[in-house]
């Protein structure tokens, strides 16, 4: 295995292949090969970025963003740009590790550490997909509330059948998988960018928010959104799954073919996160001049935002668009979370079950605690529930961002294309950050 690879391989890539269980998710979408096809090459590697940058812009982020605005106006937008810098920076090393070594994070974790290291692992990282899929299972049950006004824990219940959509993709190929995913990405966009418009932000106030705010780190509540915004956006998951899909592309296993391929890579992950990104800000940019802007600075919740904004900016459109994207958001969500649950058992455990099994488990155990918040404390109840599986997800990161610095920066694993020097220095300063953030935020509430 790589772990043993002199220092001076120059080979490091053995064919590439994936777990079976993953039957749609094999190196079969071929890349154009030879000089002075650069754009056809691209082309043929764009998708996985695209997977991943969805769970950037799922409804977890709502939940953040309109709370981080309506309550603290553009201050906020600094840590949504650091976030997503963060997060380029660790999707492009995920990547880095998948092709390089033919391994995804889970896999890697499972030949390098011992049994009940990577059992801690796989517990915790499953508690991460579950938080996530219970932001799904949440945002998708507003969207259903919002547009067509069918009651939240039927919205919730209704949610176990997106479960049939995500199979369906999968059996009609990788490529068409991805397709779907764009194809609601730009609905998201197309909303966003028309609420703007309405909107009419002042220029100077947003630029202003992108300067760093040492209230931030005083602010206890300021705090909290904050990491509750960087465990929305660097998803743990999100490493596992991006190692993993990105070997879908069938690359030439020499020097040369695995540096071009680390560079498409990295442009496909850095277009697509930077896309993310503009959603993001779009969001907060939305909740700041409408809610904040208006006196109305506790707008926490996805369904009062949906039913102040056609008031505040004076056309039903609003609204109507908000709610569009919201569930549009959910449903891409779900396809990605899905992915992500398969990788990580059979990567962790080697144990491969039927995928509609798998899925059904984890939105199950997703379901029963939002219902129970639905029942009992009714839509303000799951609106807090959202903002707080960001926090779960936030607090589970470090334990998939270590290993993966650790085996990036791993010569005997990497060779030639470990990372050193800024890029090794950057990782790690990222590694920090993140740990001392929720550092101080468990020191808070303790």
């Amino acid at each position: 295995m790589h772990g043993t690879l002199p220092l001076d391989a120059t080979i490091v890539a053995p064919p590439i292949s994936l777990p079976p269980g993953l039957s749609g998710t094999r190196p079969t979408i071929r890349v154009p090969e030879g000089a002075g096809h650069f754009w056809r090459k691209l082309l043929a590697f764009s998708g996985p970025g695209y997977l991943v940058a969805v769970g950037y812009m799922d409804p977890g982020n709502w939940a953040t963003d309109i709370a981080g605005g309506s309550a603290y106006g553009y201050a906020l937008l600094s840590v949504v740009l650091l976030s997503s810098l963060m997060a380029m920076l660790l999707q492009a090393l995920s990547a880095r590790l998948g092709i390089v070594t033919g391994l995804d994070l889970a896999q890697a974790c499972r030949e390098r550490y011992s049994p009940p290291v990577c059992a801690g692992l796989w517990a915790l990282c499953e508690v991460a997909i579950i938080a996530c899929d219970l932001a799904e299972v949440v945002g998708t049950a507003i969207g259903l509330q919002l547009l067509f006004h069918i009651p939240i824990v039927v919205g919730v219940c209704l949610t176990a059948f997106d479960t049939l959509l995500v199979l369906a993709l999968q059996r009609h190929g990788f490529r068409k998988l991805e397709a779907f995913i764009v194809a609601l990405l730009i609905v998201i966009a197309g909303c966003f960018a028309v609420e703007l418009l309405l909107a009419r932000p002042a220029v100077a106030s947003v630029l202003g928010g992108f300067a760093p705010s040492a209230a931030i780190l005083i602010n206890h509540d300021q705090l909290y959104l904050a990491i509750g915004i960087i465990g929305a956006t660097v998803m743990p998951h999100n490493l596992y799954l991006h190692s993993s899909i990105v070997r879908t592309r069938s690359i030439r296993d020499d020097v040369n073919g695995i540096r071009e391929a680390l560079k498409l890579s990295s442009i496909d992950s850095t277009v697509a996160l930077t896309f993310a990104m503009f959603i993001n800000v779009a969001i907060l940019v939305l909740a700041a001049s409408s809610f904040n802007a208006t006196g109305h600075l506790a707008v926490a919740d996805i369904g009062d935002a949906y039913r102040l904004l056609s008031p505040m900016l004076g056309t039903a459109a609003a609204s109507l668009l908000f709610g569009i994207a919201l569930l549009a958001s959910g449903q891409n969500s779900t396809v990605t979370g899905t992915l992500a649950g398969q990788i990580v058992m059979e990567g962790f455990l080697d144990l491969r079950i039927p995928s509609w099994l798998r899925r059904l488990v984890t939105r199950s155990l997703a379901i029963v605690p939002a219902v129970a918040v639905a029942a009992l404390y009714g839509d303000a109840g799951v609106g807090k529930l959202l903002v707080l599986s960001q926090v779960v997800l936030s607090l589970q990161l470090p334990f998939a961002v270590v290993p993966l610095v650790r085996f990036t920066s791993d010569r005997r694993l990497m060779g030639p294309f470990a990372m050193g020097g800024v890029v090794k220095a950057a990782a790690w300063i990222v590694t920090f950050v993140i740990i001392g953030l929720n550092a101080t935020l468990l020191w808070g509430m303790l």
